[in-house]
């Protein structure tokens, strides 16, 4: 892919980025908006080396945790982490299918928050399993829906498959 055909991509992962600090901030949904950072990351590994996909998870995981009052630096650790690994998932796993881009986004997304749990924790241990088992797959789902559906409006935009 040329950089010259790749332009309206780079768009829609910078409209995903805006619109997630949009939501958060602007708008002042917080935790009940969609979380469109890690969509956008793992978008955007997908389509770049892994040095330059570490680079991007590093970048936005500064940016989002310039906004956080408690686990500065986890979240840019687990977006270059997620980054890289999504980077790295080309040479697994071919395509870019509906069903591939939904389990690929919510698998990061949940993969996501757990690495969250771990650097940061979460106090009280039964709270803990229910919110790694219950909140945060619902939260994956939601991230996940709002990838897809960008996706789809990008591929209809664009015309690419």
């Amino acid at each position: 892919m040329t950089s010259g055909r790749n332009w309206p991509f780079w768009v829609l992962v910078g409209g995903l980025v805006v619109g997630h600090f949009l939501l958060h901030l602007a708008i002042g949904l917080g935790a009940t908006a969609p979380d469109l950072l890690t969509p956008a990351v793992l978008l955007a590994a997908r389509r770049t080396r892994g040095s330059v996909a570490a680079g991007i998870g590093l970048g936005l995981g500064l940016l989002q945790d310039s906004l956080s009052l408690d686990a500065f630096g986890a979240d840019a650790v687990t977006l270059t982490i997620l980054a890289y690994l999504g980077s790295r998932s080309r040479d697994l796993f071919v395509g870019d299918s509906a069903v591939f881009l939904l389990v690929y986004l919510f698998l990061g997304k949940w993969l996501h928050d757990v690495i969250i749990y771990l650097l940061s924790g979460m106090p009280g241990q039964d709270e803990s399993l229910i919110w790694l088992l219950v909140f945060a797959p619902l939260a994956a789902v939601y991230a996940a829906l709002a990838g897809v559906t960008a996706m789809a409006a990008y591929r209809s935009v664009s015309g690419e498959r």
